[in-house]
């Protein structure tokens, strides 16, 4: 018998939003409507249960306010159906793609739950011929432009949207979580690359919802962590930690390897520091390493799990050894990582790069600041990377009281010439 879906769509915006739990949302709803000039609204985790299942009942008007006001999304984009029918018609030119602000293909909010088919109309053969393009875009993400990959994983992420409607039994699992994959993946780019967190939201929020299809706890632990990104990187702590909790319960669910639980406490580490707890962080980084020293560190990962090693960890630590102050730590954390990085993972090396060189502007080095900038934008010319031009415009902040100097000069000339500054436009 297949599996109750229900209204994945609300489902997957609720935990995506950081309510782990119906009760937790219900409360939500509960404490937000008197900021909304709502009194009296007393919603159920009975009523919560009721709108996530197959035939949603249409809420009354305040508790569309709440909803649509705790969640980001309109009402008819969180599964519900008017009683006359599907509300509104699309606006003139509503059927155009969404773009991203460079102009690149985006992926707009989920317009309802994924299709299911009656009655399969492709090959048993359908999911793993998708999953194995998913692989492919995979492995290019290391190399390839963002924004030249990013356009052929959107498009790939709506031909399995397509083919969901065309697939059912064993066929369809594999293609939901392929599909899962490959929403992540958008996201990823969409965050780290393009710098476009609501895109990310949205592609994250369709992942989840895939992952749910798929029944896999652990895709689900890997994208609602990757939520934690967007209000952690913003300093909104509270609603960074709310995801994470909601990650770690997937985690359990899935019995998630020693790796994956490490990477967890990363992901909130990184989150803390953005909100300035390095305390906090450093903390979790510990933990981290005794998760992976007492762990079975060969225990098989998933494949699409590639962005996380020990090493990847030791450079989690030193960047917030960095910010905390602890200059000395992070030089020699930075420079382990450096020494044992391979020399395919061209991205993290410029954040590594960047890092050292904020090391030296703190310990009042400005030549050895610039450079090692000035490797991080050698870096740069061969694997562009938002995020590590990042880390070197908050090198040269640093570097301010020495801006008469020659060899800041020189870095500016570097970071504002014509083929960075194309590159960071264009990418």
């Amino acid at each position: 018998m297949p599996r109750p879906v229900g209204n994945a769509r609300l489902k997957a915006a609720r935990q995506a939003a950081g309510y782990a739990s119906q009760e937790a949302f219900a409360e939500a709803i509960r404490n937000t409507a008197p900021q909304l000039g709502i009194r009296s609204l007393q919603i159920s985790v009975r009523q919560v249960r009721r709108w996530e299942s197959a035939n949603p009942p249409w809420p009354q008007p305040d508790v569309q306010r709440v909803l649509t006001h705790l969640l980001g999304q309109p009402i008819e984009e969180l599964g519900f159906t008017a009683p006359w029918g599907r509300a509104g018609s699309a606006p003139e030119g509503g059927s155009r793609r969404p773009v991203t602000a460079s102009g690149a293909p985006a992926i707009g909010p989920a317009p309802g739950p994924l299709p299911i088919a009656s009655a399969a109309t492709q090959p048993a053969t359908a999911g793993t011929d998708f999953a194995a393009i998913t692989n492919a875009h995979r492995r290019l993400y290391w190399s390839v432009q963002p924004s030249q990959l990013h356009a052929s994983v959107v498009e790939h992420t709506r031909l399995g949207t397509a083919l969901m409607g065309e697939t059912t039994g064993r066929c369809r699992t594999t293609l939901a979580a392929a599909l899962a994959e490959s929403y992540l993946l958008a996201g990823r780019i969409d965050f780290f690359d393009l710098q476009q967190p609501q895109a990310a939201g949205n592609a994250f929020v369709r992942g989840l919802q895939a992952a749910g299809e798929a029944d896999d706890a652990l895709l689900g632990a890997a994208i609602l962590a990757h939520t934690a990104f967007i209000p952690g990187w913003a300093g909104q702590r509270e609603d960074a930690e709310e995801r994470m909790s909601a990650a770690r319960a997937y985690a359990r669910r899935g019995n998630a390897p020693a790796m994956m639980l490490a990477w967890l406490d990363a992901v909130e580490a990184e989150c803390m520091t953005r909100c300035s707890d390095t305390r906090t962080a450093l903390r979790l980084i510990a933990h981290a390493e005794d998760v992976l020293a007492e762990g079975d560190t060969d225990e098989p990962c998933p494949m699409w799990m590639d962005w996380f090693t020990p090493v990847r960890l030791a450079a989690f630590k030193g960047n917030t050894q960095l910010i905390a102050g602890h200059t000395a730590q992070a030089r020699a954390t930075l420079l382990d990582v450096l020494d044992n990085l391979p020399a395919s993972d061209g991205k993290q090396r410029t954040i590594i790069l960047g890092d050292l060189a904020a090391v030296e502007a703190a310990a009042g080095k400005p030549e050895e600041a610039c450079r090692w900038a000035n490797e991080a934008l050698d870096q740069l010319s061969t694997t562009w990377y938002a995020v590590g031009m990042e880390r070197i415009r908050d090198v040269r902040k640093r570097l301010h009281a020495w801006r008469d100097e020659s060899w800041v000069r020189a870095l500016d000339d570097r970071m504002y010439g014509w083929g960075t500054t194309v590159s960071a436009l264009q990418r």
